[in-house]
């Protein structure tokens, strides 16, 4: 796939529980995916660990959604003394932008002192976010990214949250890992539903946040 494949079929794609990726940041080439498994974040039992909620509490950054959607998805495409390589290229740089242009794709920021130091972006498509790829220059600042995320979904209505595949970082939020047929069942269900992204409505208080989700789980 090229990046003349253009947001529309991407779209479509997604629906049908397929995800762009390419092998890495100097490849032209877009794949689509489609794992035997699939690791997802249950909304209604999302897991802060103890030491997060302490961090939470205290409320170290600055929480904005949409606000600089490129920035966030370049920094998850550059490389890091942790991260050699990345499956993000430019023509999904380009796709992503569109789709965010369009109203898909969305943005958690985390600001520290004016300085954006972690973040997360994702598709949304009914009431599916997909989740895409997060990044992080301070401690903890892509988990909270993804606490703050959780909240403006649970508001919003939305019933799934894809994470694509397992990893030890998102297992410690309750991350599960569930059959292809499985996915596309409650992904199917899930585009059925209208999930309003609205994050006005997410506390900007750590510990209110928590609260939130705690609360509603």
């Amino acid at each position: 796939m090229s990046s003349a494949f253009g947001i529309e079929r991407l779209l479509e794609a997604y629906r049908a529980g397929i995800f762009p990726m390419a092998e890495r940041f100097d490849d032209p080439t877009i794949y689509l995916v489609d794992p035997e498994e699939r690791g997802i974040l249950p909304l209604d039992h999302f897991h802060i660990p103890r030491r997060l909620k302490k961090t939470l509490r205290k409320t170290p950054y600055h929480i904005t959604f949409d606000q600089a959607f490129e920035t966030i998805i370049k920094a998850c495409a550059s490389k890091s003394d942790t991260r050699l390589n990345t499956w993000i290229n430019a023509g999904l740089i380009g796709l992503y932008s569109e789709l965010h242009h369009a109203g898909y794709a969305h943005s958690v920021e985390c600001w520290q002192d004016g300085q954006l130091v972690g973040g997360l972006y994702g598709v949304s498509l009914g009431g599916a976010f997909f989740g895409e790829s997060m990044f992080s220059k301070q401690a903890d600042a892509s988990k909270i990214a993804l606490v703050y995320l959780v909240g403006c979904l649970k508001l919003g209505g939305y019933s799934l949250l894809d994470a694509q595949f397992t990893n030890p970082h998102l297992e410690q939020f309750g991350l599960i890992e569930i059959p292809r047929a499985a996915f596309k069942e409650r992904l199917a269900i899930a585009l059925e539903q209208k999930g309003f992204f609205y994050p006005a409505s997410v506390p900007s208080n750590g510990a209110e946040l928590i609260h939130l989700i705690t609360q509603t789980s």
